[in-house]
């Protein structure tokens, strides 16, 4: 099978770790032979001019490699023009988070451009043959009129591969970190969403209790180093309003690193039941006493076997099967009438 992937998220060289959940997925659909040509509109370098004549590129493109199925890989403008370049193509769509529920923690310009991205989502949604939500609170997200038969729940897979359990102390002494100190991942960007002030708050209480503590920030650290920086943690914090399904928290899992988070995406179901990780309200004292019982732990849990079933390998099949449904059903052009 041939497919074309469209997104607007993928690793550039001077944003390495933009988008690489976007680029394993790729990755796993190559493993398992399928032929896959990528389209990346770069939106972080041109804006919002990035989406100028994109549905002729699109098209463009098509007509070159001659897809069997076309992907956008993430909702909002893109999806929608690639969803009205498909026309006579079986069309998939995937929504993470933002771009099907919006940035309601953004400034009102900006909140103002992540409410028409989600109407251009559910727009690309019903001319879609079929959806993919990588967590169950994104397909709750979705309109009531979007037909629910066509919705599957996907999360994006992990290289098990790489990430794996790895010595700690090696780990540290490549990054150069004490092993005195209590060391805490926050895989976050200065985005309002993923409140790294939150995340800081947290901390706070435990320095002040005289407990040696490092928040690391994982910000432009390409995804060849990732392992290395989760295996020379002690835990990894979320205080994210929102989420789909965070790769950090499966990568965690892989390597047996704790993860301590509020109840965001689908974190509540990926830890559940597993000694050494929490659910915390969002509130600095409480992830502060969720730190604090991870410190006081063994720091590594029995994450690996939980996270065996989201392979890239055993994720790209899933996807495999949904491309096959959406090649017999009808092209976007076919359903245009009853998507407007």
């Amino acid at each position: 099978m041939r497919l074309l992937a469209v997104t607007n998220m993928y690793p550039a060289p001077d944003a390495p770790e933009a988008g690489v959940f976007v680029e394993q997925q790729i990755e796993g659909l190559r493993r398992i032979g399928l032929e896959v040509g990528v389209l990346f509109v770069d939106r972080l370098a041109a804006g919002m001019k990035s989406y100028l004549g994109l549905r002729r590129r699109i098209r463009d493109r098509a007509l070159w490699f001659r897809p069997d199925v076309i992907h956008a890989m993430y909702g909002g403008v893109m999806a929608a023009q690639t969803m009205a370049a498909a026309d006579h193509l079986p069309g998939v769509v995937t929504f993470h988070g933002s771009d099907i529920v919006g940035q309601p923690l953004a400034g009102s310009v900006r909140k103002l451009i992540a409410r028409f991205g989600v109407c251009c989502s559910i727009r690309a949604g019903r001319r879609a043959a079929r959806i993919v939500v990588v967590s169950r609170a994104l397909a709750e997200a979705l309109p009531q009129d979007i037909d629910r038969s066509k919705v599957r729940l996907i999360p994006c897979g992990i290289d098990l591969k790489r990430f794996k359990p790895r010595d700690r102390r090696q780990c540290q002494v490549q990054l150069g970190w004490s092993p005195e100190c209590f060391h805490i991942l926050f895989s976050g960007s200065a985005d309002p969403v993923k409140r790294p002030g939150l995340a800081q708050a947290a901390v706070e209480p435990l320095i002040r209790s005289g407990i040696r503590t490092e928040i690391h920030f994982l910000r432009g650290v390409s995804n060849r180093e990732v392992p290395i920086w989760l295996n020379a943690s002690d835990v990894v914090l979320i205080t994210s309003l929102h989420e789909g399904s965070p790769t950090i928290v499966k990568e965690a899992l892989a390597c047996n690193i704790p993860v301590v988070s509020v109840d965001v995406g689908d974190v509540a179901e990926r830890i559940r039941g597993i000694e050494g990780c929490y659910i915390a309200s969002p509130e600095a004292d409480d992830l502060a006493r969720k730190l604090e019982r991870v410190r006081s732990g063994p720091r590594r849990i029995l994450g690996r076997a939980t996270v065996q079933a989201l392979s890239l390998e055993s994720i790209a099949r899933r996807l495999h099967e949904v491309y096959l449904e959406a090649a017999k059903a009808p092209a976007a052009g076919e359903r245009a009438a009853e998507a407007v």
